[in-house]
């Protein structure tokens, strides 16, 4: 089944839509409170039963770990009626040019055949390695439309949160095209 498209088409009720975001620096968030402004639905934050290490290196250590043993950390992050929603925006940094493990364990542990499924992403200007990849690999029974990616903060050098202020704005509007370019907003 192909599982790649660029544009939505069929018109979304704001209570279908689902924005499911990782966030540690709070760029990510950023960008999922963007698109809830300008599309409605729900908005949910994954948590992990054990969060990751304060520290920068430890979790980027822990990360590589996960990545290279397959290792899906449990989710806290609970979704009971997942069947109620067409649409899943799903967002997350990116983690050693790949797609974080916390994002992995959600598209494995649920069904989201025959939904539409939209990524989003900040990252440290790297871009967004494999992970856009990655979700068409997980979702292979939905479709999956044009994903979003902007540079947010370089954590490594200690620039946490910046779409703020004038980034902000910036960020708004870039989102609003994107979303504009794939028919999910006039």
């Amino acid at each position: 089944m192909k599982n790649i498209n660029t544009t939505m088409d069929f018109k979304v009720e704001p209570g279908k839509v689902l924005i499911v975001y990782l966030s540690r620096t709070n760029n990510t968030r950023a960008i999922a409170e963007i698109i809830h402004k300008n599309v409605g639905g729900t908005l949910v934050a994954l948590e992990l039963e054990k969060p990751y290490p304060e520290n920068y290196q430890a979790i980027v250590q822990q990360v590589v770990e996960e990545n290279e043993t397959g290792y899906l950390p449990p989710l806290k992050t609970k979704i009971d009626n997942i069947q109620n929603y067409d649409v899943v925006f799903v967002g997350f940094p990116t983690w050693g040019m790949k797609l974080p493990p916390p994002m992995k364990s959600f598209l494995k542990q649920y069904d989201l055949s025959r939904k539409t499924v939209i990524p989003f992403n900040t990252n440290a200007g790297y871009g967004v390695g494999t992970s856009f990849e990655t979700v068409k690999e997980l979702c292979k029974t939905s479709k999956v439309l044009e994903g979003f990616t902007m540079k947010g903060g370089v954590e490594r050098d200690g620039v946490f949160f910046v779409i703020k202020d004038e980034k902000r704005k910036e960020a708004e509007t870039k989102v609003k095209e994107w979303l504009q370019t794939i028919k999910m907003i006039k």
